[in-house]
């Protein structure tokens, strides 16, 4: 276990190493810079500008600057907004992408785990028909335009919602939906398509045939078996949700992380772009990391070595 456990750290270390250079490859290969967007702005300032903030450096050189500065865990200064650096935006945008993220990730898992049980117990019945086509409206429809729809419904016409801003707990409930929906649905299709899987191995039937009741056939056989592929996906799934949606933080005005990130990239903040990426990344791949290590504790014949 101690081998696989350094074996995944490293390549972690690596995978990371490899996002970071990309990124920072992709940004300079587009034409321009932070701040050629700037109107009416003399020479001579734009190249005080680039001077202070070492763009007229090697690419080679800067890359390297900023990985120093990455190992003490520097994300850098933003080149738009003085006086701030990225760690000021991760530090300010986290607990409200965080937030929305957890009770999004609760409204998940109470929602589509069970969607997908009933779905597949009352396989081939009205019940499971009907579970089936609210998650396929789930997957299909874009979150975007979930998020608009129910704005329009339940802020605007009924005002039961605030239209923005998460300053009441309110205000929390149409963007946790919009948000998850689709981990919804494509989470209760995946529960449904693997419990029926399981639910047709022999074990099964031989636990049935010994007389053991159906609800205990299901929890502890079949249930925990059939998590497996559902945990599979959900580690990229809570690392989605609690690093917060884009489209959604922009929709209901919510300070997360999204709003820095779409910022800086039409503003072509370097730093921004860069630290908001390799976090992302490395949050995500942490989780794919738990999830591994789950596996064994759900699964005893699952053995690392």
């Amino acid at each position: 276990m101690s081998r696989y456990l350094i074996k995944r750290i490293a390549m972690m270390i690596v995978t990371l190493f490899m996002i970071a250079l990309l990124t920072f490859i992709l940004m300079h290969v587009v034409p321009g810079g932070p701040f050629t967007q700037e109107k009416q702005v003399p020479q001579a300032v734009l190249d005080a500008l680039n001077e202070k903030y070492h763009l007229n450096d090697p690419l080679w050189k800067q890359f390297l600057d900023y990985m120093k500065g990455l190992l003490k865990f520097e994300l850098g200064p933003s080149f738009k907004y003085q006086g701030k650096t990225v760690n000021d935006f991760i530090g300010n945008g986290l607990p409200y992408s965080a937030t929305l993220g957890g009770i999004t990730l609760v409204f998940v898992l109470l929602t589509s785990i069970p969607m997908g049980i009933v779905a597949a117990l009352k396989n081939g019945k009205w019940q499971d028909m009907l579970l089936m086509a609210l998650a396929t409206i789930g997957v299909t429809i874009p979150s975007f335009v979930i998020g608009t729809g129910l704005m329009y419904i339940f802020s605007y016409q009924l005002g039961w919602t605030p239209t923005y801003g998460v300053d009441k707990w309110q205000g929390y409930i149409l963007p946790c939906i919009a948000l998850g929906g689709y981990s919804v649905s494509f989470l209760a299709r995946l529960m449904r398509s693997s419990l029926l899987e399981v639910m047709g191995q022999d074990y099964i039937r031989t636990a049935r045939a010994k007389g053991i009741s159906e609800s205990r056939v299901i929890v502890k056989h079949a249930l925990r078996n059939a998590l497996i592929p559902v945990i599979t996906v959900l580690g990229p799934t809570v690392a989605n949700l609690l690093t917060g949606s884009f489209v959604i933080e922009k929709i209901y005005a919510i300070p997360g992380m999204g709003s820095y990130f779409v910022n800086s990239v039409t503003q072509r903040d370097y730093t921004t772009i860069m630290g908001m990426t390799i976090f992302y990344a490395a949050f995500l791949i942490a989780m794919i990391f738990i999830v591994d290590i789950f596996y064994c504790l759900i699964d005893p014949r699952i053995k690392y070595d």
